[in-house]
């Protein structure tokens, strides 16, 4: 049997290999995907997932949908994040905006180097919050409102993106929290406004053509889709945030 332990294989990746017999124990796999995975005759124990999960058999049972009914059991507010109408998208900004307050007054209690501190490899809140910057331009400064370069130096797009040098990407920055509310400020002042001004013919219908190799891809793009995507953004990580805070002693 061959060994690895104790060692990094950021960016590996695994196509049709068979793993029998293997055992893995204190691995920890952040930003991975696994894709038509088969386990069969295995034991599982003190296992955690934390991800987007669809599609998910044990023993035979698709306990995606019971996930889903669970969190939504757990997080009132969280069915409302997939609004039908113009109305629902209305009432689920304002929850976010309401719910994001709190979230920040709890950071705003940290010491200014804890809102950059990483947890388990993890975005800092600061990081989060440059990252949210980056979602609105893209989904809603880009793709709805037509502008071909929105991003803001501060803006971070998510890892798994490709480079492009017209799109800035600066890991590094260590901007004041306050500073980066006050972008964040002014995106969600333009999300409000957007959503604001939809009517039921402007939700069902397209964005214009996104031209160039940025991301998103070029393409129209469904109102409600890319509104929606913001929405969604904004609820995972603010809980992503509220848990970072949780080990932070916030």
């Amino acid at each position: 049997m061959s060994e690895v332990s104790s060692a990094s294989h950021s960016g590996l990746h695994i196509t049709a290999v068979s793993l029998t017999d293997a055992r893995l124990d204190n691995t920890t796999v952040t930003r991975a995907s696994f894709w038509r995975i088969r386990v069969r005759g295995a034991w599982i124990d003190e296992v955690q997932i934390d991800g987007q999960v669809g599609d998910l058999r044990i023993n035979g049972v698709d306990v995606g949908p019971l996930i889903e009914a669970e969190l939504d059991r757990r997080h009132p507010h969280r069915a409302t994040m997939r609004p039908v109408d113009v109305a629902g998208f209305r009432e689920a900004w304002n929850i976010l905006e309401s719910l994001w307050a709190g979230t920040v007054e709890r950071a705003r209690a940290l010491r200014p180097e804890l809102q950059h501190e990483r947890v388990d490899g993890e975005w800092s809140f600061i990081q989060t919050l440059r990252h949210l910057v980056f979602a609105t331009d893209i989904w809603v400064r880009r793709a709805i409102l037509g502008d071909p370069t929105p991003w803001h130096p501060l803006s971070l797009p998510f890892d798994e993106m490709t480079p492009d040098p017209a799109v800035p990407w600066d890991r590094d920055a260590r901007p004041s929290l306050d500073e980066v509310l006050a972008l964040r400020a002014d995106r969600t002042q333009t999300v409000r406004r957007v959503i604001e001004s939809l009517t039921a013919e402007k939700l069902a219908g397209t964005t214009e053509p996104v031209d160039g190799p940025e991301y998103p891809d070029a393409g129209s793009y469904p109102v409600a889709e890319c509104v929606g995507t913001v929405l969604n953004e904004e609820w995972e990580h603010r809980l992503y945030a509220e848990r970072n805070l949780d080990v932070l002693g916030c």
